[in-house]
């Protein structure tokens, strides 16, 4: 029953999946809101720009799906929320998972949920939270033929990087991955490696689940695209990009351009081109 639902995540023709995150809002940080201010204008922008899905919270959901007609992005709803990414950071960090989330998810018709498995220096307290979110998550998830995407993501030390930033080291990523899909994830998100060449051990060590690509914090559009190509020429199902589109002055053409080196094969620099055409 999950490859039903898979089958409108995944793209047909490549087998990987664009995922716009737009559930930034979740996270009470100010500055995650650029971009987003106006979300039923944000979502019906990306509408417009066709990626496979887009990512949003089960009180945000509804600026997707009740728009009419059939032929849409998937939706994928956030099942939880964390304290861990500001500068400044509070006395007791947490990743609570909302009530209920396969049942909301199937009245939402979501596609797939998304849940944390967060590893942050010296907060075991925290990745103890994602666990015991997944677990009761998981065989819920097998009941109502819901696909489980897992977020592992392992966090720098905030007082190094100035609020919890990606540690893009393969030796930490490595065993969180594979914990991710020994707790029985269906799809898995997690950082990029520093270097883009190592990525194919994440997806060496997932297995046969399908790995999705954290596009992180606002960068440069060429390098966007530029590690794109290079994360999916190292066999990754995919990417999942929120402020690097939301934040683009053109973000309709930096979705048609992800689009491009995602299922067509584009390079960077001619799916570079698409960003120059306006919507």
């Amino acid at each position: 029953m999950k490859n039903y639902r898979l089958n409108r995540l995944f793209n047909a023709r490549s087998n990987r999946c664009f995922d716009v995150a737009v559930d930034h809002g979740l996270c009470n940080e100010r500055d995650f809101l650029e971009g987003i201010e106006n979300l039923a204008k944000a979502v019906q922008t990306l509408v417009g720009a066709a990626p496979d899905a887009i990512q949003l919270t089960a009180g945000q959901a509804h600026l997707l799906q009740s728009l009419p007609g059939r032929n849409k992005p998937a939706l994928v709803l956030r099942t939880d929320v964390a304290n861990v990414y500001g500068t400044a950071l509070p006395r007791t960090l947490y990743s609570r998972m909302i009530e209920d989330p396969v049942e909301q998810a199937l009245r939402l018709d979501a596609t797939c949920v998304v849940v944390n498995l967060l590893r942050v220096p010296q907060q075991p307290e925290v990745t103890d939270q994602c666990l015991h979110n997944i677990m009761r998550l998981k065989p819920v998830c097998d009941r109502y033929g819901m696909p489980l995407m897992v977020e592992a993501l392992v966090f720098a030390a905030n007082q190094k990087t100035g609020g919890f930033m990606a540690d893009g080291d393969p030796e930490r990523i490595l065993p969180l991955v594979r914990q991710a899909a020994e707790l029985g994830a269906d799809v898995i998100k997690t950082d990029p490696t520093d270097d883009a060449k190592d990525f194919h051990k994440v997806v060496e060590i997932a297995g046969r689940i399908p790995v999705l690509v954290r596009g992180g914090g606002r960068a440069d559009d060429r390098d966007v695209l530029d590690r794109t190509e290079k994360l999916i020429a190292q066999g990754a199902s995919g990417i999942v990009h929120g402020r690097n589109v939301l934040q683009n002055p053109n973000p309709g053409g930096m979705v048609r351009a992800l689009m491009a080196v995602i299922h067509e094969g584009a390079s960077a620099k001619d799916a570079g081109e698409l960003l120059k055409k306006v919507g």
